[in-house]
């Protein structure tokens, strides 16, 4: 390798070891970009995960407020219909009552 060094001019030396140089340091900065936007994609998922949970439960409470309210519009005489009523009015309220 010396007596390569030694052929070539000192100015093409130069350029060539200042473009390899240049390159080096060009791929390693897009590595470092490369991995620093798969980090905020990551974390993006994360957000958008605790979102949707956040939003799914937010509609089951409120599919079950629907369904609570409903039934206590109904209005009924026959006992048997009140007592089935009652009981899934006790039902929806034990399932908010766990969600939150």
């Amino acid at each position: 390798m010396l007596h390569l060094v030694s052929v070539i001019p000192s100015q093409i030396r130069y350029s060539v070891y200042m473009a390899r140089g240049w390159e080096s340091k060009s791929v390693e900065e897009q590595l470092e970009q490369r991995e620093e936007q798969r980090e905020q994609a990551a974390k993006v998922a994360s957000k958008d995960v605790v979102r949707a949970a956040g939003a799914e439960q937010a509609r089951a409470r409120q599919m079950l407020h629907l369904k609570r309210e409903r039934i206590l519009s109904e209005k009924t005489s026959h006992p048997a219909r009140r007592s089935a009523l009652q009981a899934a009015l006790k039902d929806i309220e034990a399932e908010l009552q766990k969600l939150g």
